[in-house]
């Protein structure tokens, strides 16, 4: 095999990855997004009906109406939820270009980078304030988190491989996503199960 046809298989190999990672985007992305709109109508609803309920509102301490009343749901000024629709339509798009074969510009994944890592940092806040301040669940919340961790390690791992491919930092991201996530999200249900236990359902 050539030099051109080597520089060529690699450069397939790593489109194909892309386009892997364009497909996970999108799907993370697409849950996400949806479960930020129906969260987005549930809070219309009850700002419209202050006194009526919502379809997450499953037990005293399952509630999405106990969670979207707080100051916490919307910190930054508007809805929470608003800008989860904002940033996961980014996340979508950037997806289905990544899917479809298109290449990101280098600067992207460096801002790429910054978008997952404030998403997961406002997420893992919003967890505790869920958990331990507020002391209620949002299962649109929740929806939420379980797919921002993946999204976060994942895309962390593609932008290693962007700009320091052969760093051991990159091969561990990436040879043990998967672990790192699972550990991540049993972690977080530990702490729910620790604050509420059998009281969850009630």
């Amino acid at each position: 095999m050539s030099q051109t046809d080597t520089i060529a298989t690699n450069d397939e190999g790593l489109l194909s990855g892309l386009r892997g990672f364009g497909v996970f985007m999108t799907v993370t992305g697409a849950v996400a997004l949806v479960a930020s709109i129906v969260l987005t109508v549930e809070k219309i609803h009850l700002l419209e009906n202050p006194d009526g309920t919502l379809s997450c509102d499953l037990s005293a301490f399952v509630s999405c109406g106990g969670v979207v009343n707080q100051w916490q749901a919307s910190v930054f000024g508007p809805p929470n939820t608003l800008i989860g629709i904002v940033g996961f339509s980014v996340v979508v798009t950037v997806g289905v270009l990544l899917a479809s074969g298109s290449p990101l510009p280098r600067w992207w994944w460096g801002g790429l980078a910054a978008g997952v890592t404030f998403g997961v940092g406002f997420v893992t806040w919003l967890q505790s304030q869920s958990i331990y301040v507020i002391g209620r669940l949002c299962p649109y919340c929740m929806i939420v988190w379980t797919m921002m961790i993946p999204l976060f390690v994942v895309t962390m791992g593609q932008v290693l491989r962007e700009y320091r491919p052969d760093a051991a930092l990159t091969r561990v991201v990436n040879e043990w996503r998967v672990l790192i996530v699972a550990l991540w999200l049993i972690v977080v249900v530990s702490l729910i199960w620790f604050k509420f236990g059998e009281t969850l359902w009630a």
